[in-house]
């Protein structure tokens, strides 16, 4: 068994390279070479949920000490560990080639892998994940090595949070570069709302994104660019500005969770059909008044967090601004007209 001194320079030299390292795979990898170091494992494995396929299915990240033949079946194996994990908080398996709970008995035994145990990689109170260490003799883990490996799987969770946060810093510092760069090089309102619901679409991964403005008697809310939804749902009627998530008329970002029960939604079949579960739906304003609507449609359920909300209004705050210049712009273009009209029928003058 090693000893707590040993845990605590593993602890150290861990959080060390979290205060220093921004690559999130080198932190990784050095959080799976600990695990195996300090507690003298045969292998040990970081696995993550698939977030880009979307299969629900765990996939490994970082590992050390496995085949990929062995690694080719474990994914299902960590999805299960995911879901039971949070009973207890650990799993550890004393004979890996035996315990009803794993499966591949066969392939462990091959593996050279006698027990396992599995603690839970977490962010923001959420399992994402689980770090599996594997050993080649039959062991019974103390209290004092389950502690030490959870506390290195909540390492790894700081990681990964602390590069999501990283990329999500870039991710939309690009996307306000972006805009701003289309608002300075065209005036096209319709086509600066595209590219702008475009872009949402994907830094958000929501399913469609849509953008309307009132019409001259603020009565209904007309579509002006649109992404991820289909021509039958776009034709499907009129937006009343008091019907249709109106409270966002009055200034104020609204999340819906589930459009079909909602009392504030307009076409709850539509929508339904469309395959919209939640919308986030946020204020377009010119100077302070509200001129229309910026909205974002998940297909799944989906709860928008402080700094979603605060980007997609920021972005719509752009949108407006976007507007507010191309009107003052042709304002002036028809001023200049008036101007250059009015000095030609004094033309005698000169």
């Amino acid at each position: 068994m090693p000893e707590k001194s040993e845990f605590f320079n593993t602890f150290c030299k861990v959080s060390r390279a979290l205060g220093t390292t921004v690559d999130r795979q080198e932190l990784l990898n050095l959080i799976v070479s600990s695990a195996i170091e300090t507690m003298e494992g045969k292998a040990a494995c970081l696995f993550l949920e698939d977030v880009d396929r979307k299969t629900g299915m765990m996939i490994a990240q970082a590992q050390k000490g496995l085949s990929k033949s062995y690694l080719h079946e474990e994914p299902r194996e960590a999805k299960r560990a995911a879901e039971e994990i949070m009973k207890k908080g650990y799993i550890a398996i004393h004979d890996a080639t035996k315990d009803s709970r794993v499966q591949y008995h066969e392939m462990k035994k091959k593996a050279g892998i006698a027990s396992i145990l599995i603690v839970p990689v977490m962010v923001m109170d959420r399992v994402i994940g689980v770090l599996a260490l594997y050993t080649a003799q039959p062991r019974i883990f103390t209290d004092e090595e389950i502690e030490f490996l959870r506390a290195l799987a909540e390492q790894g969770g700081m990681a990964i949070e602390r590069a999501r946060l990283i990329a999500q810093i870039r991710n939309n510092t690009k996307l306000f570069h972006d805009l701003s760069v289309g608002m300075n090089s065209s005036l096209d309102v319709k086509k600066i709302m595209e590219t702008m619901s475009v872009d949402l679409a994907q830094a958000f991964g929501v399913k469609a994104v849509s953008v309307r403005l009132l019409d001259n008697e603020k009565k209904i809310l007309k579509l002006v660019a649109s992404y991820g939804l289909s021509e039958n749902y776009l034709k499907k009627g009129p937006i009343s500005a008091e019907k249709s998530i109106a409270e966002a008329l009055k200034g104020n970002p609204i999340v819906v969770k589930n459009a079909a029960d909602d009392a504030g939604v307009q076409y709850k079949d539509e929508k339904k059909e469309e395959g919209i579960v939640s919308i986030l739906c946020v204020p377009i304003k010119a100077k302070e008044e509200v001129i229309g609507v910026l909205r974002l449609y998940s297909g799944v359920p989906r709860e928008f967090t402080e700094d979603e909300i605060l980007l997609a209004s920021a972005i719509a705050h752009q949108g407006g601004l976007a507007i507010q210049n191309a009107s003052l712009y042709l304002m002036l273009q028809e001023d200049m007209k008036c101007l250059k009209e009015d000095i030609w029928s004094h033309r005698s003058w000169f």
